[in-house]
């Protein structure tokens, strides 16, 4: 009877150390490189972007490329784990800066150019970068008033995401 018992007993542990085992998936770290699809979604529920349908995304982690709150919302995942998280604009793209939204002269601007609200233009920085700013405002007193923001600037942003694969 005392042998049953033991044998048991090792049954039980074996079977809970396989089951433990089994829950060894890797997890996402910083220098993999990782695919994601992704929806992501303003506070109203439209949709700004997603991979769903075409190729998922990919990225290295702890690399940058891609905006801090995504990068941390993927840390610690598993190949099919899903999650929905909400980034604050902080962790985003950042708050929206008055200070990037200047009038200019229309005569800075390409003489080719009829500038129209809502129109993207690429500009070049101090530093040799390009930026692409949108008109917002067309004067009648020969100026134009442009919007270096990200469109996406100073919102909270929700990401459906899964991740696919893990390198």
């Amino acid at each position: 009877m005392k042998n049953s018992h033991i044998v048991l007993a090792v049954i039980l542990i074996l079977g809970v150390i396989l089951m433990l085992g089994c829950n060894t998936a890797p997890q996402a770290k910083n220098g993999n490189i990782v695919q994601v699809d992704y929806t992501g979604k303003l506070a109203d529920g439209t949709v700004f972007d997603s991979s769903v349908g075409s190729e998922p995304l990919e990225f290295k982690l702890g690399a940058g490329q891609v905006i801090p709150g995504f990068e941390k919302a993927v840390l610690g995942m598993k190949v099919g784990e899903k999650k929905t998280v909400t980034i604050p604009a902080n962790e985003a793209y950042g708050p929206r800066r008055d200070d990037l939204v200047i009038e200019v002269p229309r005569d800075k601007l390409p003489a080719d150019l009829t500038p129209e609200v809502g129109q993207l233009l690429e500009t070049t920085r101090p530093d040799g970068g390009k930026t692409i700013v949108v008109i917002t405002n067309v004067s009648d007193n020969n100026t134009v008033t442009i919007d270096a923001n990200h469109p996406l600037a100073g919102k909270d942003l929700t990401f459906e995401i899964e991740l696919v694969k893990i390198q």
